[in-house]
């Protein structure tokens, strides 16, 4: 069967989180727009840095920082971020962020953090798509989305919404 076009960018999303070189978790993103592929990113160190595959330990794991904590002690980059860093500011205006999240034991939710979430905002990225914590397809329309309710720490809300209520308020 052919995927639709959300299902061909995530797997897009998903080759692209191969490339990761963080230890704890992989993620993938790609930019899209009128089905163009325009950049894509993934997550690992900055430039110039050694990544944590290539010292043999994720820093975080070793001082036991939990998920979504503390992001200034990471040595990656995260792929949202990748993503856009590389893309052209007018080609985002409306563009779709596609993004697709793994770790050793099975998929993690591709929802993005506050930090890219604000790049998102700022780059005028219209919609993001990724799979949540069980696999399912999740779409936020981020032009109509409360921006401050995503900033806020009621924002796991939204990863179980279904596509169609993702957008409402």
């Amino acid at each position: 069967m052919r995927p639709s076009w959300d299902e061909y960018f995530l797997k897009m999303a998903e080759t692209a989180c191969l490339r990761s070189t963080c230890l704890r978790a992989r993620f993938g993103a790609v930019l899209v727009k009128k089905q163009t592929m325009i950049s894509t990113g993934y997550n690992g160190a900055a430039a110039g840095v050694r990544s944590c595959l290539e010292r043999g330990e994720c820093v975080r794991d070793r001082l036991q920082i939990p998920r979504g904590e503390n992001y200034e002690i990471c040595h990656s980059v995260h792929a949202e971020a990748n993503a856009i860093i590389r893309a052209s500011f007018e080609l985002m205006d409306d563009a779709t962020l596609y993004i697709f999240g793994a770790q050793q034991d099975g998929p993690r939710s591709g929802m993005p953090c506050f930090m890219c979430w604000r790049m998102i905002f700022n780059a005028g990225i219209g919609r993001v798509v990724f799979l949540d914590e069980k696999g399912q397809q999740q779409s936020i329309n981020v032009k109509v989305i409360d921006r401050s309710r995503i900033l806020s720490y009621g924002a796991p809300e939204i990863q179980t919404r279904p596509p169609a209520a993702a957008g409402a308020k």
